[in-house]
């Protein structure tokens, strides 16, 4: 199997060295790839941004057929011209596109969530999700559609499928309309209920249309690299999709 989603020094909020991650895949005998952070229009001094000419200077040379390169993209409309130009001008096998701000609020701070309740909040952020899915449709896959469950400034940060499925289902049924395939993200596999309420939306994906699916953990340390993969492969398997990475922009399945 392939864990998609691997974070490295090249993203501002990790420091693992890609050794250890390629260390950690070969005990595992798994392929990984790299999607370090490109969030451009996110701080004035140029964090969660990376020099792309380095990073493949860098790390072509550890590419192989169990390590590939891919970058992860937050998307926002005022900038889809220059992400579509790093995503096509360079020679990435793999392009996930993830929310991680919404209308120019970084919603891992407080200041996205200050005048609104959670309804309020949740909407607009499935709302915003679809617009840049709608630019961004050059995309390989749809990072963490749970994003927001992580930071939530509410006594109940969930995502309850039923109580925003008209936002959720029309970024499901544009992504499925387009090829796009949607990550099983593992990074809160650690709670039982969210395992449970992202599985409806996955088998929702695939009442849609939907048809692939990548895992990531989502590691910026290599002891996480490993995390929720048997989860997420028992919820692809539920879920009735297919579990594929990507080479050259082109979708490999593979079986788990």
């Amino acid at each position: 199997m392939f864990n998609c989603h691997i974070h490295t020094r090249f993203s501002s909020d990790c420091d693992m060295d890609i050794k250890e991650a390629i260390d950690v895949s070969k005990k595992m005998g798994i392929g990984i790839i790299v999607t370090d952070h490109m969030d451009l229009g996110l701080y004035d001094d140029g964090r969660f941004t990376f020099n792309v000419d380095e990073f493949f200077k860098e790390y072509q040379q550890y590419r192989n057929e169990k390590l590939l390169l891919g970058i992860e993209i937050g998307m926002r409309n005022d900038y889809e011209i220059e992400n579509r130009k790093i995503a096509k001008g360079y020679p990435f096998d793999y392009v996930l596109g993830s929310v991680h701000t919404v209308n120019g609020y970084d919603i891992f701070y407080d200041e996205y969530y200050s005048d609104k309740n959670k309804k309020m909040a949740y909407e607009e952020y499935f709302e915003f999700m679809l617009k840049c899915l709608k630019t961004h449709d050059f995309i390989d896959c749809l990072g963490h559609i749970d994003y927001i469950a992580r930071y939530g400034r509410y006594d109940d940060r969930e995502i309850y499928y039923e109580e925003y499925r008209e936002y959720i289902d029309e970024v499901l049924k544009f992504a499925a309309k387009k090829g796009i395939s949607i990550e099983v993200n593992t990074r809160r596999f650690n709670d039982r209920e969210a395992y449970l309420n992202l599985l409806k939306i996955y088998k929702r994906f695939k009442e849609l249309g939907g048809e692939t699916v990548t895992i990531g953990s989502d590691s910026h340390r290599a002891s996480d690299i490993e995390k929720g993969l048997k989860e997420a492969c028992e919820m692809v398997k539920a879920a009735n999709l297919i579990p594929v990475y990507y080479k050259e922009r082109k979708v490999v399945e593979y079986k788990i």
